[in-house]
């Protein structure tokens, strides 16, 4: 029997099977709201894997779009399981770490604490995927996510980030002359638009790494598993391993890492048995 853990955002829905403690056919869906979007992805998972109702034994709901859904579904038990809740359980799940803080990077950005199987919400930040979004939109007049990262790809951040070197003559303790005093601190109004995307997108995921450095500090956490739509952007592996080596931490991106919110749901119900 399998079980289904179905994330629900305001308008995009991931969905994921786990059937024996493997991970099965996990893929989102797209409308324009949460209820239609998370019956559009449950009907497309089960036609998609030629799976009857007959074969789900629980469907367990969890993200801010669950909200709007009481009940059963298509009479199948269905329970809601709490974000972070699922958040931690995805994240841990065969990554081998026993303490960990789980850097869940959406709309915006969530740090939840994993030390031997307990959980904390530690906190989280007003930047994310909005963030990127929104200023797509101001910025550059377009919501189109794959434009602005083939701008963002082609940009120099360089050219609009001040950094050490430019300030200084020699390197600060602990501080490369690359390192970056000032998110913006050279643009101006000739920077070109290419330029400006690398900048946003640096922006964002720099502050969610120094804010992963302050959490470690306070915590003496030096692993941190990054998961959300944010983990995929093409520049996100060179970020954090630069930040990494800065501050001496690991980041992590593990397989499915943009289903992990749903992969945990699903495993929340093996765990409690609900």
């Amino acid at each position: 029997m399998m079980i289904l853990g179905i994330d629900v955002g305001g308008s995009t829905t991931k969905i994921a099977g786990v059937e024996n403690g493997q991970i099965h056919s996990a893929q989102s869906i797209v409308a324009a709201d949460p209820v239609t979007s998370l019956f559009g992805a449950l009907g497309k998972y089960i036609y998609d894997n030629g799976i009857n109702l007959a074969d789900i034994s629980r469907i367990m709901l969890t993200g801010v779009g669950s909200a709007y859904v009481d009940g059963d579904l298509y009479g199948v038990p269905t329970r809601k399981v709490e974000e972070f809740t699922a958040n931690a359980i995805g994240a841990s799940f065969g990554c081998g770490l026993e303490r960990m803080v789980v850097v869940s990077m959406g709309t915006g950005t969530s740090f939840i604490s994993v030390d031997h199987g307990k959980f904390r919400h530690l906190g989280g930040l007003g930047i994310g995927g909005g963030t990127l979004q929104g200023l797509s939109n101001v910025i550059f007049k377009t919501s189109d996510f794959e434009k602005v990262m083939a701008m963002a790809l082609s940009g120099n951040v360089s050219s609009v980030d001040l950094q050490i070197g430019d300030i200084c003559r020699t390197e600060l303790p602990g501080l490369p002359m690359d390192a970056t005093a000032s998110n913006f601190g050279k643009a101006d109004a000739s920077s070109s638009m290419e330029d400006v995307a690398a900048g946003v997108v640096n922006m964002i995921l720099q502050t969610v790494g120094s804010a992963a450095n302050f959490i470690s500090l306070g915590t003496g956490i030096k692993d941190f598993v990054l998961i959300g739509n944010l983990s995929l952007l093409p520049q996100c592996r060179a970020v954090f391993d630069r930040i990494g080596r800065l501050y001496g931490l690991d980041f992590h991106i593990p397989e499915h890492t943009l289903y992990r919110t749903a992969i945990g749901a699903a495993l929340y119900a093996l765990e409690d048995n609900v």
